[in-house]
């Protein structure tokens, strides 16, 4: 007798017919006609990548300054040989014909910059993470308004062209309303044993690294209303580093759920997917590493496409932080990377470490 349950949890056999790729503009902006003169203050190890890719996209830097002079004069002749070099960085504020600029060092020697900036009346982009604290980014992103000035920051995540075309292709209507988000990441970065600056930082994983990923996800879900976060660290014995390896997180919205999986110790089989489920498709990119995709996944009521991507996260990234600050002056608009938005992101990463912390679920308050 034949039991009526026989392939029970097994899928249904589909045949899904192909369909044209969806029109999805996902690649990064630069204005039409506004090409301001930039100003950079801090030339670290960061700074190469802004440089070369706003060098690319013909960006305009004519000043430098960094308290060693010698690394700001190295960064101005490889790639702005014409600009100015100073040790003290009010001498960009005092340039009336500097319009924007780029502040990189480290959150707690920023935010003094970062104030003195808005103060002065200039755009800024800030680098990433925006603040430590929520309240001070509050009262910088009031100072932005009070001064009619722009102030965005480069979560440069946001244009990896895997991200990026989830989310326009979210905001394009492509997959309805995202009811699920998994990001499954295994990478080796055993690479920073014995760096004191990378091992000192206990959530090296949830905070340094996966700050990208609270942010693309708060991209992703913009308009849902999030609940609260769960988040754990683990540290294994045979880890050649000190901060734990293997990090997971949860964060609940009121119809929806995002999941994070890290493991930063894989050293061999190196494998990032993402998966967006909506109510009126699917979105999935996987590939061997961050910096490149090779493919977006596409499965909708009508039929499936994949979709051969184009640049790389280091490169689309940077890219597509400056322009898009750029792109939101010429047109008087917030950018899309603001600080008010990026606010929402820091909140999800700072529950995300203090769940870790206490091992319970953390509330978010808006």
């Amino acid at each position: 007798m034949e039991n009526e349950n026989d392939g029970y949890g097994l899928s249904a056999e589909k045949t899904s017919k192909q369909i044209s790729p969806p029109r999805i503009d996902y690649l990064p902006r630069i204005p039409k006609n506004y090409w301001p003169k930039i100003g950079l203050i801090g030339t670290g190890g960061i700074s190469d990548f802004h440089l070369k890719n706003y060098k690319a996209i013909g960006l305009n830097v004519v000043a430098f300054a960094d308290h060693t002079a010698e690394k700001a004069k190295a960064m101005r002749d490889k790639y702005y040989p014409d600009a100015q070099v100073y040790e003290d960085y009010r001498k960009i504020f005092e340039r009336d014909d500097i319009e924007v600029v780029d502040i990189t060092p480290h959150p707690q020697d920023r935010l003094p910059v970062l104030r003195e900036a808005l103060h002065a009346k200039k755009h800024v982009l800030s680098q990433k993470p925006f603040v430590l604290d929520i309240q001070e980014g509050m009262e910088l992103i009031k100072l932005a308004r009070k001064n009619g000035v722009k102030l965005a920051i480069n979560q440069n995540g946001r244009w990896a062209p895997h991200f990026s075309y989830m989310r326009e292709a979210i905001k394009s209507g492509l997959i309805g309303r995202p009811v699920s988000v998994d990001f499954s990441l295994q990478w080796d970065q055993t690479w920073i044993k014995g760096l004191a600056g990378f091992e000192k930082i206990h959530h090296m994983v949830l905070y340094d690294f996966a700050i990208h990923w609270f942010d693309i996800a708060s991209s992703f879900m913009e308009g849902q209303q999030v609940k609260d976060v769960y988040a754990s660290a683990v540290r294994f014995d045979e880890q050649l580093y000190l901060p734990p390896a293997l990090a997971s997180c949860i964060i609940n919205y009121e119809q929806a759920q995002v999941r994070m999986a890290f493991n930063a110790h894989t050293t061999l089989g190196e494998e990032d997917v993402t998966s967006i489920v909506g109510t009126k498709g699917t979105l999935r990119s996987r590939g061997p590493g961050l910096n490149k995709q090779p493919m977006m996944e596409i499965y909708t009521e009508t039929g499936e496409v994949k979709v051969p991507l184009e640049g790389s996260w280091f490169e689309n990234g940077f890219q597509g932080t400056m322009g898009e600050l750029l792109c939101a002056i010429e047109e008087n608009r917030e950018p899309g990377n603001g600080a008010e938005s990026n606010l929402k992101s820091l909140q999800l990463c700072y529950a995300a470490l203090k769940s870790a912390d206490t091992g319970k679920v953390v509330s978010i308050v808006t």
